[in-house]
């Protein structure tokens, strides 16, 4: 069936990102859009239709790493439950994934395109720790978990989850073995305990 004039094909624009992914952490964050587009197959014309610049598909790359991050968060489960999950999937997705490389080549741009690094940040890491936030609030008000301070409460859980691993794995540092399953409990039963009802 034809699409209709304006319908956007969501599968060229997962392609898209699936080819950007790729070639940034191959190459560096300042791969060209025309090797994007070829990798993807598809034309410069209908990349540049979707994003009109490097900027605008590296906010849409961490982006949608957010949503993937942060599903778990609307689940409707327990406390436990999400945030364990949540906890692991962090845990997978920022020090055992390879896209790591593409943030330590955003990291080393940063000084000279830094619209780039602020958009990375803003679409992913911050609106990861937003929704988090917004998370803690709806189970402070209905009496599940008791964070005064929900931002500061993310960003402490985020730190517990994560440690040093995070700066390792930006930097490209060996990280010694972790039991991903046992330091998300591990840190979902601390922080749970510090910020129970």
């Amino acid at each position: 069936m034809p699409r209709a004039f304006g319908q956007i094909d969501e599968s060229k624009t997962e392609a898209l990102l699936d080819a950007a992914s790729v070639l940034i952490s191959e190459h560096g964050a300042n791969v060209s859009m025309e090797a994007i587009a070829r990798r993807a197959g598809v034309s410069k014309q209908t990349l540049y239709n979707r994003f009109g610049s490097r900027v605008e598909i590296a906010r849409a790359l961490a982006a949608r790493r957010t949503d993937a991050l942060t599903q778990t968060l609307r689940s409707g489960d327990d406390p436990e439950t999400v945030l364990v999950a949540y906890a692991t999937g962090l845990l997978e997705k920022i020090l055992l994934d390879e896209s790591t490389t593409a943030l330590r080549n955003v990291a080393l741009i940063a000084p000279q395109a830094p619209g780039l690094a602020t958009a990375v940040y803003e679409a992913g890491p911050a609106e990861g720790l937003r929704r988090l936030s917004e998370w803690l609030t709806e189970q402070t008000a209905a009496g599940r978990l008791n964070t005064p301070d929900p931002d500061a409460a993310a960003e402490m859980l985020a730190g517990m989850i994560l440690g040093h691993g995070h700066l390792r794995a930006v930097l490209g540092i060996p990280r010694p073995d972790i039991n991903v399953p046992a330091r998300a409990r591990e840190a979902t039963r601390r922080f749970l305990k510090a910020f129970a009802a």
